[in-house]
């Protein structure tokens, strides 16, 4: 046929899609948003709020995917179906920096797949309000009892599980209770050390730059990370790492004042180097 490789490429890329369960997932929500032919590889944090029984996206077997999701209605037509606790579900929900510092209540929308009357697969929503503990770290998990998928026979239902990750913030940047932020200063507030104001996640504060500060320079703030929590966590530090940002010289004022630094200082950064 003349649109044999077309339809190949078709044929190739659903085969790629539907064995690999986290793939389907994505492609059934984001399938539309890209070429067909080409590779589907779904976005970083595609994930957020879609809802996974049992292992979920990391779930490598095809068939279990498919038979966790065709479990209730095989089980619903067993003849002598034996109690049975409800899967746990997972999901991974986004929050702000902000939601680690002072703990926070969340309304989140999650998305998962269900079979319809028709025994279709579907995506179906549904919104829960979840408590964001002050102090909750990258990765950690948070567990809504009874939230999971139905028991059957009267078994017990499973719990859900929320894996917490941070948004992206221009300004900071998280490790582990730690936290980074890049703060500019003048040449002269690097030279002569200057008492400035920075904005942090929890309020601005006020700190010392030391005469003599370097570019890349980093000044800590013991404490000021991520704030410990009912479980013992100590709480991260912030570290604040300066940037050395030079005024334009666009006026004849701030020209002079770059002919005068250069005539009177005397100053070869690349001494270093034999130059």
């Amino acid at each position: 046929e003349k649109d044999a490789e077309a339809r190949m490429k078709e044929i190739n890329e659903a085969n790629a899609v539907l064995s690999d369960p986290e793939k389907r997932a994505a492609y059934d929500r984001l399938g539309t948003q890209h070429k067909s032919g080409e590779d589907f590889q779904p976005p970083p944090d595609w994930d957020a709020g879609f809802e996974f029984s049992g292992q979920g996206a990391n779930s490598s077997d095809f068939s279990e995917f498919f038979s966790n999701l065709f479990r209730q209605s095989a089980g619903a037509r067993g003849a002598s179906a034996r109690q049975m606790a409800g899967e746990d579900h997972h999901a991974k929900i986004m929050v702000d920096l902000s939601d680690a510092y002072h703990g926070s209540t969340r309304s989140i929308t999650l998305q998962a797949s269900e079979l319809d009357a028709q025994g279709h697969v579907v995506l179906k929503e549904r919104k829960l309000n979840v408590r964001i503990p002050k102090g909750v770290k990258e990765g950690q998990m948070i567990r809504l009892s009874g939230q999971g998928a139905p028991g059957f026979a009267g078994g017990k239902v499973g719990d859900l599980y929320l894996q917490v990750h941070f948004k992206p913030d221009p300004n900071y940047r998280i490790d582990g209770g730690d936290v980074y932020e890049t703060i500019p200063i003048a040449p002269w507030e690097a030279a002569l050390g200057a008492s400035i104001k920075v904005p942090t996640p929890d309020g601005i504060v006020e700190i010392k730059v030391p005469a003599g500060s370097k570019a890349g320079q980093k000044l800590r703030l013991k404490g000021r990370g991520i704030p410990g929590n009912q479980s013992l966590v100590v709480a991260g530090d912030l570290y604040i790492q300066l940037e050395i940002v030079l005024p334009p010289a666009n006026s004849d004022q701030a020209r002079k004042l770059y002919e005068t630094m250069a005539q009177q200082l005397a100053f070869n950064p690349r001494q270093h180097l034999g130059l």
